[in-house]
């Protein structure tokens, strides 16, 4: 999963990336149908009853502009199903893609240890 994390100022290592997915409600994961390689995945937390929460989703640069982030995207949503709320936090050029799937900007406090 080398290619994922792009621009991340400290990237997960291997193993947290291996301990991201275990740790996750649940995630999809992309892959090339010839290769077997890894393209994309989301990974989902949720409480299964009110709340849901998308942490990540990465698709890798040279298989961007392809689909894969949003055909991820609508799996989780159809996996999460009718929530109450589904939240996630993204770069501001990434708002156009998440309003496609009835995201809104909203007022969000954050914390990062970078």
């Amino acid at each position: 999963m080398e290619p994922f994390f792009e621009g991340w100022p400290n990237p997960p290592d291997a193993e947290d990336r291996l301990r991201i997915l275990e740790g996750s409600s649940f995630f999809i994961v992309a892959r090339d149908r010839e290769s077997g390689d890894v393209l994309g995945f989301i990974t989902v937390l949720t409480d299964g009853v009110l709340a849901a929460s998308i942490p990540l989703l990465e698709v890798r640069p040279d298989a961007r502009g392809h689909g894969i982030g949003s055909q991820l995207v609508r799996r989780a949503l159809d996996e999460i199903g009718e929530l109450y709320m589904v939240d996630l936090t993204c770069d501001p050029h990434l708002r156009p893609f998440y309003e496609r799937f009835d995201f809104q900007s909203y007022h969000a406090m954050i914390r990062r240890r970078r």
